[in-house]
């Protein structure tokens, strides 16, 4: 029961905070209404931008905070940082809430706390790697891609629902909304302390290193260790080419096919489905079936197919199957590629190099959108889908090369227990 309660805490965790960003994103526009009154005329200008901002802060702070909480979850336990980074992601909800309600302090002040919301948000959200070092902390290395999984099915499900919900409760109040991401936060915060026990016993924790806690050094650290180095680069790639879809394809079908806003909800609420059934469900009987390497080679593959037909597309309906590709691809991958991670780490490193990683994923999530709204400015519309199914192919070269080995004839269970052992000798 207890193992049963910790992993809905963890998943609920994420669906919050993924179901709060599907929430509060589609009405940043009218939130920053507001500063059409300000009295800076720079602001007043330039709406489009303040939107990318506040977007782009939420993606900067998880970025530079990810091998934070990761070391210091290494430290004090996993507990603690996830109860307190799910109550500080409530509190940041309420205020974006209730910011437009103070504007008697000024135009400005309000915008610049939409902004601390959203930066707050940003680093509450960076648990992420904490409740990945959790699952890994709590299952065997064979079960650890089903956990990871879970994980993913959070983020497919929030995805999915975050923009509908958003859309219904906006008919109440531009408040509502984020309003309820707050009050699922606070709940599940005290749903967590009742019946979220600490994962990491205490001779297992480490010394939270002033270099941890630096992300710059953190990353140089995590990217210099030899037993991760492809799976990191790897996953770069990967995460590259996916946050620019996420971001530039509103953009795509409107320019090229004049797609409605709805539709492109409905392809967004397809590919969060896809997660779902895939990370959720399937995840494990397909590990059990083919393994890690081979699921995240043949993930790989699909997405590099969904995202070139997606930027070769002649017409409306092939976006379906394309994306659909892409979908079905990275529910093999984002799972299957954590444990690869996981499992070439001791127990004591899970948080700091987990963090790390996702520290280089919400890089890209800064990075990816930007470069796919250059490439389709400079280049065309279908630019940025051509460009990512060539970084995918990279990184399925780069993760086939790692990985080489246990297409050697090995079953994959066989592959899981000399990964186990090692992992144990390692300790």
């Amino acid at each position: 029961m207890k193992s049963r309660s910790s992993l809905t805490f963890i998943f609920l965790t994420i669906f919050i905070d993924l179901l709060g960003i599907g929430i509060v994103l589609p009405l940043l526009p009218e939130y920053v209404k507001i500063v059409e009154r300000s009295t800076w005329p720079w602001l007043a200008e330039n709406r489009a931008l303040i939107v990318g901002a506040l977007t782009a802060s939420y993606a900067l702070m998880q970025f530079l905070f990810a091998p934070v909480l990761g070391a210091l979850s290494d430290r004090f336990g996993r507990r603690p940082v996830l109860l307190l980074s799910l109550m500080g992601t409530g509190l940041s909800y309420l205020v974006f809430a209730l910011a437009e309600n103070l504007t008697f302090l000024g135009v400005e002040t309000v915008i610049g706390l939409l902004f601390l919301a959203r930066i707050v948000a940003g680093i509450m959200g960076a648990s992420i790697s904490t409740a990945q070092a959790y699952i890994a902390d709590v299952t065997p290395p064979n079960e650890r891609a089903r956990g990871l999984g879970m994980i993913g099915a959070a983020f497919g499900l929030g995805f999915m629902l975050g923009p509908a919900l958003g859309g219904l409760l906006a008919n109440v109040s531009l408040q509502a909304p984020a309003l309820f991401a707050a009050l699922l936060s606070f709940a599940n915060v005290t749903f967590g302390f009742f019946r979220l026990p600490e994962s990491l016993p205490a001779d297992k924790r480490s010394q939270a290193q002033k270099r941890n806690l630096n992300p710059i050094s953190r990353l140089v650290a995590v990217a210099g260790d030899a037993r991760v180095q492809p799976f990191i680069l790897g996953s770069v790639l990967f995460n590259l080419a996916f946050a620019g879809l996420q971001s530039n394809f509103p953009v795509y079908s409107d320019v090229r096919f004049n797609f409605s806003p709805q539709q492109n909800a409905f392809i967004f609420a397809f590919i969060g489905l896809i997660a779902v059934i895939v990370q959720g469900f399937l995840i494990r009987k397909l590990v059990a079936r083919f393994g890690e390497a081979r699921l995240t080679i043949t993930g790989l593959s699909l997405m590099a197919i969904g995202f070139a037909a997606t930027g070769l597309a002649t017409a409306g309906w092939m976006l379906f199957p394309a994306i659909g590709l892409v979908a079905l691809g990275s529910g093999m991958v984002t799972p299957s590629l954590t444990s690869l991670v996981s499992q070439s780490v001791m127990a004591t490193e899970q948080g700091s190099i987990l963090g790390g990683v996702q520290s280089f994923n919400s890089l890209m999530m800064v990075v990816g959108p930007l470069l796919a709204g250059l490439l389709f400015d400079l280049l065309g519309p279908g630019a940025p889908y051509i460009f990512g199914a060539g970084l995918l192919t990279a990184a399925l070269v780069v993760l086939f090369s790692a990985l080489r080995e246990r297409f050697s004839g090995r079953s994959q269970p066989e592959v899981a227990t000399i990964s186990t052992e090692s992992m144990v000798n390692a300790e």
